[in-house]
């Protein structure tokens, strides 16, 4: 039986002080450290960011308090996310493969996909990678846990590959990591030395 992604998931995974995997003050460092990232390598604040699986965006309310008028957009797979505030957080259904094909009248100073990537299987992952590149205009902040890592929370449906495997599918569409799972993209890649890399 699949996972359903529904209102009791979110509850016991981003709200039950037993199984929440992180907290607000978590995540407000977390969205500081990527902004402040990206913007070292654009060279300006990050004007629009899109949020792959977002759930039921809890970086949208982070961003705007610390970017006022910063441009949302959210993407999620789970019909009761998108149901729910799809309209009142600007969060649009589509699976994660479905970037192959989406794109939109903007490219991305920033992408965001969180605790997505390592329950998918890998021919999603290299289709939604490939809209990612081309999307992308300036940081990619790909958060996901491997073979080699403890993630804790959610063990359902985890896929365990190692790092390796990541790096080479990050790679094939010009993504080039410069810690702390941020990625720069192919646009960017110019501004990038060499001991900045991993």
């Amino acid at each position: 039986m699949p996972k359903t992604y529904d209102q009791a998931y979110f509850d016991k995974w981003y709200r039950s002080t037993d199984h929440a995997v992180g907290s607000p003050a978590e995540l407000n460092r977390k969205v500081a450290m990527v902004l402040a990232q990206a913007e070292f390598y654009l060279g300006h604040p990050v004007r629009n960011v899109l949020d792959i699986g977002c759930g039921e965006a809890p970086w949208r309310a982070v961003l705007r308090k610390m970017r006022p008028g910063i441009d949302y957009r959210g993407l999620e797979a789970s019909e009761y996310a998108v149901a729910r505030y799809g309209r009142s957080r600007n969060i649009g259904y589509a699976r994660f493969g479905q970037l192959a094909e989406l794109r939109f009248d903007t490219r991305f100073d920033l992408i965001v996909c969180t605790d997505v990537l390592h329950y998918l299987k890998p021919a999603e992952i290299r289709a939604g990678l490939t809209g990612i590149g081309e999307m992308l205009e300036g940081l990619a902040f790909l958060e996901l846990y491997t073979r080699e890592d403890d993630p804790g929370g959610d063990r359902e449906g985890f896929l365990s590959r190692p790092a390796r495997w990541y790096r080479a599918a990050f790679n094939e569409v010009g993504l080039l990591p410069v810690g702390s799972q941020c990625y720069a993209g192919p646009r960017l890649s110019r501004h990038v030395a060499s001991l900045e890399t991993f």
